[in-house]
Parts: C-alpha cells; structure tokens; sequence
C-alpha cells in the first residue's frame, strides 16, 4: 500500500466511531475509497472513560472500512474534542543571531518550539501552536517571514491546549486497537478544512459543529484561525431530555428527534401525534409533536446562545473583528430540521449548513457527504495534506541540486547515486509544525507505556 497516496481518518466521537478512507484523484479532489463505523461505547463527552470498549468499538470500525475498501490500514491520524480543550492567544519573539541572513522554516520552527515551553497548569499540555500573523524588526501584519531579511522575528500564537491523560488514553485505545498514531488534529481544525471554502475563512466566519457529547467552534478571520472552543452539549442532551420529557427509552426518544424533531415548534399543529409503543404489554404512549418540538428547543436554544457567547467573546461586536460569513453549521446535529432559521432568529448572522462535497470528488456517494462525516472528511484531508507537502518539500530539495558538469559518465552516474541520498535526509528538520508534534507526541505515549 503506498503511504503516499493513501490517509485514514479516525473520528472518535460519543455517539459514533468513524473510519475513512481516502486518497487524490488525478484532479486534486479526495475520492473517499472505503468508510466504516461503530457505535461509540466508551466516550463520554468527547473523553475516554472506558478504554476496552473503545477499543473494540475503534477495531470494529476498521474492519469495516478495510472490508469496504480491500486496504490494510496501518496509521491513522486522530481527532481530538472534548470539554477539557481550551484555547489562548499567546505572543513571543526570537532574536535572530544573523540578520543578514532570510529567515527560513527553521526559524519560524524555533519561535514556535519557543511557545511549546510555555508553562501550562497542572495535567495539561499544548496541542496546537498555531502560528497568525508576524512581526520582522517591528514591522506588523506579515503572513509569511520567510524569504525576508530581519534580526527579530515576533508572532501572535493561536495555543490549543488539552488534557494529559484524555490525549493519553485516546493514543493508548490506538495502539492497543493495532493501529499507530500519525497526528492529532483538533477536531474544529479538521470539520473547518472539509467544509469552509477559503473565501469564508477571509471574509470572516464561524464553524459550529455539533456533535453527539460536544459542540466544537472554530472562528476563521482574514484566512486565519482566530478562536476555537469545545462546549460540553451536543446532540445527546436533546436525546436525553425527549426520554425525559416523555417518558420513553433512549433508543426511542432518538428515532423520534430524527425523525419527527423539529428546532421550531410554532410549525407543528396542536393536533399531530405520534404514538411509541409501550413496553413489554403496556400501553403505548401518545406524544404530541409540538411538545417533541418545544423540548428540542428549549435545549437547542441554549447550545446555541453558549455558541454565541464565544462568538461575542471572540470579538464578532468590533467592527474590525466582523464575521461577514455568518456561521456554518455541520455535524450530525446540523441535520435537524428548522436549525438554520433558529440560529438565524438567535444571533441575527447568515447561516448555511456545511457539507463536506467541496473538496470530495463528485463520484462518492451521497453518505459521505452528510454534515455527520465532516470531521472524518477533514481529518482524511489533513493526512493526504502533510504527506503531499512532505513529498513535495523533497522534490523541491532535489529540484535544487546543481545539474553536475558533463563529465565522465561513470563519475556522474556514481555522484547521483549519492546525492539524492544525502538530500532526501535533508527535510526531516523542515517537517511542519503538526509533523513535528506528533512525533513528540509518539515518543511521549511511548513512554508512557
């Protein structure tokens, strides 16, 4: 199986264990070759906290996207949500000790591995360092330094923070499930990059993905990641409350959000009812869908203005900090019916809901395309992302060998032998940021066998 062309997605999420396949098509556009997916038993929240059941639920979804696919999977790259993520802006500089040399991957790779030192609270460490804009000798508002010549480099840090022992116990249930872990990525990170075009990232927009145990907010301003938050209420708590409000076992009170739920209760008349079957020779129960609707809304409204809040903290009111491309809704949760005008009515912003169809060929079929897989989708793509720009750092570096004088065939023919060997060495140092992480990341997990 070449590596190169092929990434698998690992969504642990509470409700569902999905596991994509995927790789690029001769036109750039990811071709969805095998999916499987399990009903997720041990998480809670977006947390572990039962690690055999989550390791058979994580086997189990992979059987089925081999047996889909025909491939064997080795490594995955895994996202992470859960209610122990929290996110801070951070600033820090380097002195460079040449300023008359450009500046280069390696120096924007020691400023950012100057925040990883950053001292965190008790159990915690840092995700993602992710880099906004840059400052070269005071000069502010550059996307990228490198090439330019200066003595100090400054950045503003977007830092994602997370807990030990949840990243921890995520990594163990993949290794213990046969797998090995190639990167993490932060599940808002991943839903953004399968269903936001680029334009929206620069007009200004927010991501809100709402999930079985989570609701996860990405905020995206002038193309760059500006917030990001995990608020611990998603699509369960709604489940939960219906089985209250009426009643009635889970399973039930889960067909009747999907089938017959509603964020809007003004559209159903008075006189629309469904009837649930009783249990075991009881009667069955008759519940109105204006009542269905009214306990969906109820919860829903309250995820929602949680949602608008981070927005509002963000900054959304400053007219410099506008989101003029509204919100966009995905995940599971994004499938109820009447949520777009809810959230239009809450927070009076354009809203639309994401499908993950934009960077996917157009021959997958229409599954793989539902707001419940964009996080799959968008961990598939961040894998096939860093292996294409890994493969290509080595074809540029190759690229830059001077083309040896016509001299003795034998001679030539032995120094490119050599060469490339000693270039394909080279990029390793020049691995991004993520990359670079993750195998920090490896070694950490590894110790803590």
């Amino acid at each position: 199986m070449e590596q190169n062309d092929i990434a698998v997605g690992l969504d642990i999420g509470t409700t569902k264990i999905v596991a994509m396949i995927g790789k690029k098509n001769e036109y750039g556009k990811v071709e969805i070759v095998g999916i499987g997916k399990s009903r997720s038993l041990g998480v809670h929240r977006g947390v572990v906290n039962n690690i055999t059941q989550t390791i058979q639920s994580i086997q189990q979804a992979i059987q089925e996207a081999e047996a889909d696919s025909g491939q064997k999977i080795k490594d995955v790259v895994v996202g992470i949500a859960g209610q122990h993520i929290r996110s801070l802006q951070h600033s820090d500089y380097i002195t460079r000790p040449n300023p008359e040399e450009v500046i280069d991957a390696e120096d924007i790779h020691s400023l950012c591995n100057q925040v990883h030192k950053l001292v965190m609270l008790p159990g915690e460490e840092i995700i993602h360092v992710l880099p906004q804009e840059y400052k070269v000798d005071g000069q502010a508002e550059i996307k990228e330094p490198i090439g330019m010549y200066g003595g100090r480099l400054e950045a503003n840090f977007h830092v994602v923070v997370g807990q030990v022992s949840s990243i921890r116990n995520i990594g163990r249930c993949v290794k213990s499930a046969g797998l090995d872990l190639s990167a993490v990525t932060l599940e808002p990170l991943a839903s953004a990059n399968a269903v936001l075009s680029q334009e929206e990232k620069e007009a200004g927009v927010a991501l809100i993905d709402i999930g079985g145990g989570t609701t996860d907010l990405a905020i995206f301003k002038d193309g760059i990641i500006r917030h990001t938050a995990v608020i611990p209420f998603g699509g369960n708590v709604i489940t939960e409350d219906i089985k209250e409000g009426c009643s009635i076992i889970e399973k039930q009170a889960e067909l009747l959000k999907i089938k017959f739920g509603s964020a809007w209760p003004g559209e159903n008349k008075d006189n629309e009812i469904v009837s649930i079957p009783g249990l075991r020779g009881r009667e069955p129960k008759e519940i109105t869908l204006k009542n269905l609707s009214k306990i969906i809304h109820a919860r829903v409204v309250e995820i929602i203005e949680q949602v608008y809040l981070e927005i509002k903290n963000y900054g959304h009111e400053d007219q410099k900090k506008k989101l003029i491309g509204g919100l966009v809704l995905t995940g599971g949760g994004a499938q109820l019916k009447h949520l777009k005008q809810l959230v239009e009515y809450i927070t009076g912003m354009d809203t639309r809901i994401g499908f993950p169809n934009e960077h996917l060929a157009g021959n997958n079929d229409s599954e793989t395309t539902s707001p419940m897989y964009a996080t799959a989708v968008g961990l598939v793509m961040n894998s096939l992302e860093t292996s294409k720009s890994n493969f290509q750092e080595e074809a540029v570096l190759k690229e830059k060998e001077p083309e040896p004088m016509p001299v003795d065939e034998e001679v030539e023919a032995e120094r490119e032998k050599e060469e490339p060997q000693v270039q394909v060495e080279q990029p390793k140092p020049r691995k991004s940021i993520f990359d670079k992480w993750a195998e920090k990341f490896k070694d950490f997990l590894d110790n803590a066998e």
